[in-house]
Formats: C-alpha cells, sequence, structure tokens
C-alpha cells in the first residue's frame, strides 16, 4: 500500500505566487463587479485596476528585499523560481502596465476602455506574463504564454476597426504556429533529459557531454524559432507591422515592451547555457538573426510612408539590437539587456503615447494612412509643446546623447566589444547610425515643413485628455533625467543578474 505523500503549506513557499495571484484576483473582482451591476464607469475600472498593479509592485519589492538576503527562492514543488531575472523583469511588467492603464481615461470614443471585460483581460495577461519570467518549468512557461497571449489576441480586436479584427487573426494564427513550435521543442528536449526543467536540462546535457546533439538542435530550432516569433526577429516578423497598425497606437507601444521583455527572459535561460558550452552552429543562428533583424528592419523603416508602421519596424529593429545580449551571454551584457528595455519602455511608450493623442476618427483628405508623416507637417507651430516631446521621444530612439536610449545604446555596444564581438559591435553602431535618419525625418516633418491643410483649411491636430498629458509628461522627464538615475538603476540590475548566475 503506497504512503501518503505529506507535504506541508510551509514547504510549499506560497508566496513565490503572491505577485501572480494578485492581477487574476483583481481581474476576478472585476468580472463579479461586472455580474453583480453592470455599466459602471470606466474611471472604477481603471482605479481598480491601478490598486491591484500597485498592490503587485508592492509585493515585488518584498520579493527582491527576500532575494537580495537569500538568494533564488523556489516555491510550489519547485516550478516557481523567483531569481533576479524573474524580479526585474516583473518590475518592468508591471511598471510599464502601470504606465499604460491611466490611457484608458481618454476620449469615448474609444469604446473598447468602457467594457470591464477589457481590464479584466488585462489584468489576465499580466499574470501570465509574470507566470513566463518566474519560472523555469516549460510547462508552465507555455501556460503562461498562451494566457498572455490569447488575452492579448482580444484585446486587439476590441479596439474595434476592420484593420483591429484583421490583426488579431494575424496575431493568433501566427501565434498558435508559435506555440506549437514551443510544444514540440520542449517535447523533444523531454525526450532527451527526461526533465521539463530548463537548470535540470543544462545539467543533463552537460553531463551527457551533448552527445545528443542532433536531436538538440532540432528541438532548439523549434524553440527558436517560436521566441523569433515573440520577439518579431526576421523573418518571423512579418505580422508585427500589420497588427501594430490594427492595434491602438497605446496598445501597439505597450506591445513593443511587456510581451518582449517576458520572451527575452525565458531566451536567456533556454539559451545561454548551451552558448557557455561552446555550441558553435547556435553561436552563428543567434549571430544571423541580431545582424538580420537589425539591419533589415533598420531599411524597411527608412521606406515608410506612416509613422506608426515605421515605428514598428523600429522597435523590431531594438529587438534585434537587445537579441545580441543573448549571443554575448556575459553578465555585463545581460545587464545591458534590462538597461536598455527600462529606458526604451519610457521612450517608446510615450511616442506611441504621442500618435495616441494626435488620433482622429476620420481621415482628411490629405492623409494616406492614420499617422502619415504628412499628419505631422509642421506642428512646431499647431502644437509646439507636443512637437518638442515627440522630437525629443525621436533623439532618444536615435541615440543621440544625452536622451534615455544613448546610454542603453552605449552599455550595450561596449557589453559586445568586452565580450570579444568587435565586428558586431561595429554593426550595431552603424545601425544605430542608420537608425537616426528615420528619426530625424520625423523631426524635419515637424519643424522643417508647413502645415497641411484639408480642402476647408482646417489643420487636424486633437489636444490631450489629462491622464494622457501626464503620461506623455511622466515618460519625457524618464527620457531627460535617464542620466540622472543611470548609475544606482544598473548597480541594483547588475547585482540582481549576477547573483541569479547570468
Amino acid at each position: 500500500m503506497l504512503e501518503p505523500i505529506n507535504v506541508s503549506l510551509e514547504s510549499l513557499n506560497l508566496m513565490t505566487l503572491a505577485p501572480m495571484l494578485i492581477p487574476i484576483i483583481g481581474a476576478l473582482l472585476i468580472i463579479v463587479i461586472d455580474v453583480i451591476k453592470g455599466g459602471l464607469d470606466k474611471s472604477l475600472y481603471v482605479g481598480l485596476s491601478m490598486l491591484f498593479l500597485i498592490m503587485d509592485f508592492g509585493t515585488l519589492l518584498d520579493a527582491a528585499g527576500v532575494f537580495a538576503q537569500t538568494g533564488t527562492v523556489m516555491g510550489v514543488f519547485d516550478m516557481m523560481l523567483i531569481d533576479g531575472l524573474a524580479i526585474i523583469s516583473q518590475f518592468i511588467i508591471v511598471g510599464a502596465s502601470m504606465l499604460f492603464i491611466p490611457l484608458a481615461l481618454t476620449h469615448k470614443r474609444f469604446h473598447e476602455f468602457s467594457y470591464p471585460e477589457f481590464f479584466a483581460l488585462f489584468l489576465f495577461m499580466i499574470a501570465g506574463f509574470q507566470f513566463m519570467v518566474a519560472t523555469d518549468n516549460l510547462i508552465l512557461i507555455f501556460v503562461g504564454l498562451e494566457t498572455a497571449s490569447l488575452a492579448l489576441y482580444t484585446l486587439i480586436a476590441m479596439h474595434n476597426r476592420d484593420k483591429s479584427f484583421e490583426a488579431a487573426v494575424k496575431y493568433f494564427t501566427m501565434g498558435a504556429l508559435a506555440a506549437g513550435f514551443f510544444s514540440f521543442g520542449s517535447m523533444v528536449l523531454y525526450a532527451l533529459t527526461g526533465s521539463i526543467e530548463i537548470n535540470q536540462i543544462a545539467a543533463v546535457l552537460q553531463a551527457n557531454n551533448y552527445t545528443d546533439i542532433g536531436y538538440v538542435l532540432v528541438a532548439v530550432t523549434f524553440l527558436l524559432a517560436s521566441f523569433a516569433f515573440k520577439l518579431s526577429l526576421v523573418p518571423f516578423h512579418t505580422w508585427a507591422p500589420d497588427v501594430y497598425e490594427g492595434a491602438s497606437a497605446s496598445m501597439a507601444g505597450y506591445m513593443s515592451i511587456v510581451p518582449k521583455i517576458a520572451a527575452f527572459v525565458v531566451t536567456m535561460r533556454l539559451f545561454e547555457f548551451l552558448i557557455h558550452s561552446g555550441v558553435v552552429w547556435l553561436e552563428v543562428v543567434l549571430y544571423v538573426f541580431v545582424v538580420v533583424t537589425m539591419t533589415a528592419a533598420n531599411i524597411w523603416a527608412l521606406v515608410q510612408t506612416d509613422v506608426k508602421r515605421m515605428l514598428a519596424y523600429s522597435s523590431i529593429s531594438h529587438a534585434g539590437f537587445v537579441m545580441a545580449a543573448i549571443l554575448i551571454a556575459t553578465t555585463q551584457a545581460n545587464s545591458a539587456l534590462f538597461l536598455y528595455w527600462v529606458l526604451f519602455s519610457f521612450t517608446n511608450l510615450g511616442a506611441f503615447s504621442m500618435l495616441w493623442m494626435s488620433r482622429q476618427k476620420h481621415l482628411p483628405d490629405y492623409q494616406s494612412s492614420d499617422h502619415s508623416f504628412d499628419k505631422f507637417a509642421g506642428m512646431i507651430k499647431t502644437a509646439p509643446v507636443a512637437a518638442l516631446i515627440m522630437g525629443l521621444f525621436m533623439l532618444s530612439l536615435a541615440g543621440i546623447p544625452p536622451f534615455a536610449l544613448f546610454w542603453g545604446k552605449l552599455y550595450m555596444i561596449s557589453s559586445a566589444v568586452t565580450g570579444g564581438y568587435t565586428i558586431l559591435a561595429l554593426i550595431m553602431a552603424l545601425n544605430s547610425a542608420i537608425a537616426g535618419y528615420y528619426y530625424v525625418k520625423l523631426i524635419v516633418y515637424m519643424f522643417m515643413k508647413e502645415p497641411v491643410t484639408g480642402n476647408d483649411g482646417h489643420v487636424y491636430v486633437t489636444n490631450a485628455t489629462l491622464p494622457l498629458k501626464s503620461i506623455i509628461g511622466f515618460a519625457a522627464i524618464g527620457t531627460i533625467f535617464a542620466i540622472v538615475m543611470l548609475n544606482p538603476l544598473l548597480e541594483f540590475i547588475t547585482a540582481f543578474v549576477y547573483n541569479s548566475g547570468y
């Protein structure tokens, strides 16, 4: 007769689940409130979402304190993994979400914000991303990935425009393919090692001296394809410009930040132990991914006539730039990845929020698309403050000193040089110079061209709401004063990355 297994609550360490459970409880509460009394004002749901995100942020601060004292913490049958990577990435996920949520307090015609389901799905999505980064269990990573992805598909479709439905369908179809790739790659690794935990897989493969390298190649190829889709690396990027164009501008900005940091963390856990083991073909493949993604996305961005699509290709290029950290696989490079993404979060969310500010319901006759460059012509005369702030975000994205992203680019390139990838560092610097052209192009339109008017002589510039102005102002302050917070932020990130063994 089998002996019963006694499991104490203390050994489960359920506190490791707290950061994920808080947004889930918040989402369920919003649904229950809507069932009891529907039709409530969206400001209630915005307030509740912000409250649970603040609570989530508080638990992460506690987790950071525990990690600083005791190191990596495991929980729930060793499925949860709270280490430095998990904590820093969750700070970025929750912090960017706290910036995004107030954007819901905008004009009434953007009806997706009127639905409580929007906020419930948003909180479920955050929980999914948090599960992805706070585990090295492939099954739990898959559950988190699909939870977040299914919620995100629906959030895009809720924008209720023809392009939004098309974008959601494209994203869903390609996402299903990526999920299949992830499942197959995970299955092969499990067949080889008898484990679904990344650390255990690494240990078994190293103990066997990679005797099954052919099968490892198959597994890693499928997993790399899966995460290349999530990170929109070339040639798995084709969905990104269309999805960004179909989503609302603020959601597109959010998508360029949060899903990618979650994918970067999982990619770091999956591939860096292979890099350290000297698996040359993986280094070659990653090198090609990084160079082709940076370069091709920049070239496509150069020829765009729509600012939103230009920023979409720009985001692809930035993802390729940051992917270099996975290839270099040093503590400095991994720290550079998180520093870059924190600074990128301020700048890119601010830039997309500026597009949200200049939104319009009907296209004027002189505009070929919703956010064409002509729309921003002469903006310094029609909306001088908005033009200055948008110019600031463009200079930062271009990597012009002393603005935020210059320091991220500088630290990333220096980590490439230190890691022995001098040619890659030169390619990264060259791509930064190429990218400067299309960012400066928008500045030229705003500052050096005359405003374009419609047949009625009206210049189409709209005003922002107070919440939108506040978020854009916060992003602008972060972009300008990044140099002040650079050293403490870098020390914090490096300490957590180093203590996690990366």
